[in-house]
């Protein structure tokens, strides 16, 4: 059965997205075991370089990863799959034995090229750019919409 674990970078401040977060982690859990992990964020301070914020969040997104955990980083660079896709992508996943699959969402700065690069694979949810904390929401949704297809459910119709 698939574990799933998505660690981001500091909590979702707008009420109405931490609602809808709340609504669809409770769905998906019906279907596979979710953890959420959030990591604290880096201090942003007039003059410190973006890149060394996206490092510091890197690595406390590492380091809430587990020795078998197949990390999945969220960034625009990453492979775009359909609903079905990523339900046969997960059902793939799910056969594999050993640790969570993690995702990964940074802060408003997005990830550091370090995790992007070492994770598994990279995904995007959209062409289109999303915040961070709105690309929580969606990647949850998307998650409980490929459960359901592969429980051969009406949701994702």
């Amino acid at each position: 059965m698939l574990r799933c674990k998505v660690i981001v970078v500091d909590r979702t401040r707008s009420p109405f997205l931490r609602e809808g977060e709340g609504v669809y982690l409770e769905r998906l859990r019906r279907y596979v075991k979710t953890d959420w992990v959030e990591v604290k964020p880096a201090r942003m301070t007039k003059g410190r370089a973006e890149k060394e914020i996206r490092r510091e969040e890197g690595r406390a997104l590492s380091k809430r990863l587990g020795p078998s955990d197949m990390a999945i980083a969220l960034d625009r660079t990453g492979k775009m799959y359909d609903s079905e896709g990523l339900a046969r992508r997960l059902e793939r996943l799910s056969r594999r034995s050993g640790g969570s699959v993690c995702f990964l969402i940074g802060g408003p700065l997005g990830l550091s090229r370090e995790v992007v690069d070492r994770s598994a694979e990279v995904l995007s949810l959209s062409r289109l750019t999303l915040t961070h904390e709105m690309s929580r929401l969606v990647l949850l949704e998307q998650l409980y919409r490929a459960c359901t297809i592969l429980a051969g459910e009406k949701y994702h119709k």
